[in-house]
């Protein structure tokens, strides 16, 4: 196996940007259902380009493709432009459904849990799981802002664990194999 030297440009990006992750995390945690919001808009302008994008192959498409692929994209535009016009609104409904999914989910589970298949422990735990599923759905669906903040800290654990990491690689990757 060789190894070579990581020229110092690559340590410094890696510890750099793994620093602006961990600071982006902190903002995020000490704010998080305004950044699902801001993650929302951000996705919607995604979502607008996405559009533009449908809407433009369809025009060089032939036959009955051509509409669907259009109506697509216009239907993709009025979506992207009501939810970058107003992201909270788009953000708390896009909570309401997973709240609604979560309430589902965990009905499922609890009458798997509860069928003649499972015995013991995994009975238990398909139930425990239902039942916290629906727990926390009943709590995203009537305090949808719970959702956001809920949803806002789980991106922003995961953003600082990639930031440390990111460092500590920066930190101590003085010999890359190749």
């Amino acid at each position: 196996m060789y190894l070579e030297k990581r020229p110092p440009w690559v340590r410094a990006l890696q510890i750099g940007l793994g620093a602006i992750i961990i600071a982006l995390s902190i903002w995020v945690l000490l704010s998080p259902a305004d950044a699902f919001v801001l993650i929302v808009r951000l996705l919607a302008i995604i979502l607008l380009f996405v559009g533009i994008e449908r809407v433009i192959s369809g025009i060089f498409l032939a036959g009955k493709h051509r509409f669907y692929s259009i109506g697509l994209g216009i239907l993709i535009l009025i979506l992207a432009g009501i939810a970058i016009a107003y992201p909270t609104e788009a953000a708390k409904l896009i909570i309401i459904f997973v709240g609604i999914a979560l309430l589902i989910i965990g009905a499922s589970r609890i009458i798997e849990g509860l069928s003649r298949r499972h015995r013991g422990f995994s009975r238990g735990f398909h139930v425990g799981v239902g039942i916290l599923a629906i727990a926390i759905g009943i709590a995203i669906v009537v305090l949808p802002s719970f959702g956001q903040a809920l949803a806002g800290f789980i991106i922003a654990i995961g953003l600082l664990v990639i930031g440390i990491q990111m460092v500590i690689t920066g930190i101590r990757s003085h010999r890359v194999s190749t």
